[in-house]
Formats: C-alpha cells, sequence, structure tokens
C-alpha cells in the first residue's frame, strides 16, 4: 500500500478483512489471495509480525527451535532463509517476517498504524460492519480474528504508577530504539517467561537489579548456540517428512519421546534421563516421561529434579529457596526456557524480593514500596504478562445482530466450538482461538492448521452457494464440555496459571486451551469438514432465504 492510500479512508465492501498482521495474518492473505478473495489485512502495529514487532524487551526469544518456528506452506522459503541461531532472538524473527511480506508481497494489502474498534454483524446482508480507529469503515462478507493468543499487554494496577518520575517499561511494549540501563537501578515486576529472558540481560546493564516476584517458575536451560550447518542440512533434507510428523504430534514439534513412566524405571535411571534432558535443553525436557502432565507422582519426580537444580546453580540458600517452585506441578505453566537465568542471582549487583511475603503496596515517586521497605529505582520494568487468547479480541467491540457483545457472551469464560466460531456470531472465524490447542503448541504449526481450514471452509461456502457459516449452540456446548474434561484428565488445572486467566484480577478461571494434542484436534477438524460441516450451520443467500 503506498503512503497516500494508506491516508485514504477505506469504505465499500470486501471479501474478507482480517484484523492482524502477524504470521497468522500474513498467511491468510496469501491463501485468500489465491483463493480469488478481495482481502484486507489492519494491523495496529508500523509493521509485520505481531508479537515479534512488539516483544522487543532485552533477551527476548522464542522457545521453540528456529528451524521448527517457521512456515512451511512454502519449500522454496524453507529452503532459501538461513538462521543464525538454534533459538531465534527476536529480531532475526521480525527479519523473517519482514521477508515473509516481501518475498509474497503481502504489504500493499496491509493498513498499518490502525485499529478495528468494532465489528457489527448485519444478517440480513451477511455482512460484518468493521469499524477503524483512523474511520474506515468497510463491509465484509467474513471476518478473520487473526489477533494473536498474546497480544494484549496487562499493566499491573498499582496506586501510585502515574507519580513514578522515571521511565516505565513493559515487556510486551519494548521501546524499538532499545533501552540501555547503564549504571542504572532497576525493579522488574514479575518473573514469567518475558521476565526470565528479560533479567539476565538487563543484569549485565544495570548499577542495580532488584526482581520482585510473586511466583517462581521452573525454568529449563536453552544451551542456545549458533546454528550448525549440519543441523541446518538434515532440516532443509528432510522437511517434509519431520513438519508431517510435527503435525501429530501434541504440541506440534518434533523431538524424542520416552513412551515409559517416570515409576517404571529405577532412581539412578531416572535420573540419568533428567540429566540427558537437561544437558539437551528446552521444552523436551517434559518428554523425558510419557506421564509427567497426568500422574502426580511421576511430576513429582521431575519438579524434585529441577529443585535441586536450582539449589544447585543459586550459591545463597535463602534465594534459591525463594526460587524453587513448590505450589504446582512443573508444567502445568508454561514451561521456560532460559539463559543463565537462575545463575544471574548469584551476581553481587541482583537482589530478589518476594512479594507474598512482602506484597508491592504502591509505585512512588522515586520507586515503589512493599508492606516491609521503600524502594528506590531509576527505571521500573513490568514484566506482568498478557490478558492472554481473549484480550485482544474483547479490546474489540465485536456485536452480533442480536446486539449480544462477544465479550459479554464469554463473561463466565471464552466459549468456541473448535477454537474456530462461535455460536451466535456468524461468519467470524477465530485463528487460534480458546477451545484450540493454541498456546500448547508450536504456534506456526496451530496457526498453518487453522488458516488451511478457514480458507478450505470459504472455499466449499462459495462451491455449495452459500453466502455464510454459523456454529450451532449444541456444537459449542460439547466442544466446551470436550476442552473442559480432557483438560481435568492432567494436572494443568492445579496451576494458577495464564492459560487459566489467573494473571488477570477478575477474569474467569477457565483453562481455555485444548490439551488433547495438536494431531488429535487436527483430525477433528478434518472429520468436522469432510462431514458436510457438522455442528455448523450453512447461510442459505439472502434471495434465496426470503422466498
Amino acid at each position: 500500500m503506498t503512503e497516500r492510500d494508506s491516508k485514504r479512508l477505506l469504505t465499500g465492501e470486501i471479501d474478507v478483512v482480517v484484523v492482524g498482521a502477524g504470521f497468522s495474518g500474513m498467511y491468510l492473505l496469501h491463501r485468500l489471495r489465491a483463493l480469488g478473495l478481495s482481502t484486507m489485512v489492519f494491523e495496529a502495529a508500523g509493521d509485520v509480525g505481531g508479537t515479534w514487532y512488539w516483544n522487543r524487551y532485552p533477551g527476548a526469544r522464542c522457545d521453540v527451535e528456529s528451524m521448527q518456528y517457521s512456515y512451511s506452506f512454502s519449500p522454496e522459503l524453507q529452503q532459501e532463509w538461513r538462521w543464525q541461531e538454534i533459538y531465534a532472538p527476536q529480531p532475526e524473527i521480525l527479519r523473517y517476517a519482514q521477508h515473509v511480506a516481501e518475498r509474497f508481497d503481502l504489504r500493499r494489502d496491509i493498513r498499518f498504524e490502525t485499529r478495528v474498534e468494532s465489528a457489527r454483524f448485519d444478517r440480513a446482508r451477511a455482512r460484518w460492519e468493521i469499524v477503524t480507529d483512523r474511520g474506515d469503515r468497510v463491509s465484509a462478507r467474513y471476518c478473520v480474528m487473526a489477533t494473536g493468543c498474546l497480544s494484549a499487554a496487562r499493566m499491573p494496577e498499582f496506586p501510585g504508577v502515574e507519580t513514578f518520575r522515571g521511565p516505565i517499561y513493559h515487556t510486551g511494549h519494548w521501546p524499538h530504539e532499545g533501552v540501555d540501563f547503564s549504571g542504572q537501578r532497576v525493579g522488574v515486576i514479575g518473573t514469567g517467561s518475558s521476565a526470565i529472558q528479560a533479567i539476565p540481560v538487563i543484569a549485565e546493564e544495570a548499577a542495580q537489579l532488584t526482581v520482585f516476584q510473586r511466583t517462581p517458575n521452573y525454568s529449563i536451560p536453552a544451551h542456545n548456540r549458533p546454528m550448525p550447518p549440519e543441523y541446518e542440512a538434515m532440516w532443509k533434507r528432510r522437511y517434509p517428512a519431520l513438519r508431517a510428523r510435527a503435525w501429530e504430534t501434541r504440541n506440534g514439534i518434533v523431538y524424542d519421546l520416552n513412551d515409559q513412566s517416570a515409576l517404571d524405571v529405577d532412581d539412578e535411571t531416572r535420573r540419568k534421563i533428567y540429566e540427558q534432558r537437561w544437558a539437551a535443553g528446552g521444552i523436551p525436557f517434559m518428554a523425558a516421561f510419557n506421564d509427567l502432565i497426568i500422574n502426580p507422582a511421576a511430576n513429582e519426580t521431575a519438579a524434585e529434579f529441577v529443585r535441586q537444580k536450582i539449589r544447585e546453580i543459586v550459591h545463597d540458600p535463602e534465594t534459591a529457596a525463594k526460587l524453587t517452585p513448590t505450589s504446582y506441578p512443573i508444567g502445568t505453566k508454561r514451561i521456560c526456557v532460559d539463559t543463565n537465568y537462575f545463575a544471574t542471582f548469584n551476581r553481587r549487583n541482583v537482589t530478589l524480593v518476594d512479594v507474598r511475603k512482602t506484597p508491592i503496596e504502591a509505585i512512588t515517586e522515586t520507586g515503589l514500596r512493599t508492606s516491609a521497605t521503600p524502594y528506590a529505582f531509576d527505571a521500573l520494568v513490568f514484566a506482568t504478562g498478557f490478558d492472554a487468547m481473549t484480550g485482544a479480541l474483547n479490546a474489540i467491540t465485536i456485536e452480533n445482530d442480536a446486539g449480544e457483545r462477544l465479550a459479554d457472551k464469554w463473561a463466565a469464560g471464552p466459549r468456541t466450538y473448535l477454537g474456530l466460531m462461535a455460536a451466535g456470531f456468524p461468519n467470524l472465524f477465530m485463528i487460534t482461538g480458546p477451545g484450540s490447542p493454541s498456546v500448547l503448541s508450536n504456534m506456526m504449526v496451530s496457526i498453518e492448521q487453522h488458516v488451511d481450514w478457514v480458507v478450505r471452509c470459504l472455499k466449499d461456502l462459495r462451491a455449495r452457494g452459500a453466502v455464510g457459516i454459523e456454529a450451532s449452540v449444541q456444537a459449542e456446548d460439547a466442544w466446551v464440555a470436550h476442552v473442559n474434561e480432557v483438560a481435568h484428565r492432567t494436572l494443568y488445572p492445579q496451576a494458577n496459571s495464564w492459560y487459566m486467566g489467573a494473571n488477570v484480577p477478575g477474569k474467569p478461571r477457565v483453562f481455555m486451551p485444548y490439551i488433547g494434542g495438536v494431531g488429535a484436534y487436527r483430525e477433528i477438524c478434518e472429520k468436522v469438514a469432510a462431514n458436510n460441516y457438522e455442528g455448523f450451520r450453512l447461510l442459505a443467500p439472502v434471495a434465496a432465504a426470503a422466498e
């Protein structure tokens, strides 16, 4: 899109509006163009990349290996792109997204720095009326929400935030020019995944770093390194087979699975296996045995192994005890992957504060105050996460023809059919929405699966002369029940995690992603489509319906 076009207000009718130009929105645009559907993408950011555009905090890095955290739809793209590290850092992933946008000429149909404010469905015309903050008013047959699962940064509601004299940063909205903490006193609030990546880097710059922790996290070392040429060559040689294998796995990641119970081996063998996984690093640690996420006794063996590692790494016993998780099973919060996180607390310029014992009472002009101590800081960093999975959708006024808002429908927790659609909201699709594997998987695998399903659906609707599709209440109810049933067969609901919405005050405690596995979920979606879109109702053309 030219600069002149970007300033012109958009009006009129279009086939599809896509909200978001991250990896979901870009792939959608590419596929919808091939289908011959006129498509416009609205993106709040200044460029493509989604979460990798915004999350530029120090140490930001993907926790899925770069050879797997990438598109599979284009063999040429797979072969030509060269990843520099095993785990790609944020700048490299953003460059990859920008390369994809250029290679497939995507930007001409993306309207940047434009936020969708409302989407209202007109059933008489079977169209969505979209309004943006810049005044665009577009009528679309279909609206696809590619807003991302971790895109609504959550700012903590501490009294006095507005009084602090220094800069306040949120890891989810980091300044593009970067931040120099040299010689500064820095306070970091939070010890989730973003903080675990950022803290070691900030500690190397800051004169003094104080970390405020509510809940300690399990973290596995990444052992990141430059991409070995032979490893890259192996993946590129075997990409078709390895991608197909990923589609059948539980989380969309290819790694070695040990199909043994942790309780079926002796202590020495078990520890040896855990040591091997620790040395290899990353998320595959949780595949050391086949029952870590369903058997409390098995899970405890892995949890205690990691606790012991923390005690070995952190020199001060009191600090090690604060950093040691004991209140929830390992893996029931997304396992963190780090570089020197625990060792950072051995530095003389790093202090850890347990805010469960001494809660933060207020932000002050010069820093913050806990129930026990005032602290002075030059800068504050909020690593307080996101209103995950539903936050970005609920921020848009999405309203059906009956005047019901999606946010109101989801007031007691999100309800969808397959994580793709919500009953009562025809022609509104969600990519990796609640009720799908989404954040429990390699997002690239789940994104491509959802986009491919939606594109196939639109193609089938056109072939059948339908003007839309709508999920039934019965199918939605059954799917929600199934998602909850499967979740409660595991240990996941035992953690107060953002999977459950527990990081947002007042948010309903509902397990949002589908834990049944990427492979099983893909099969379910394929069967639904093959069986005449079972659980959905196709909308007849308006003229035909009126006769």
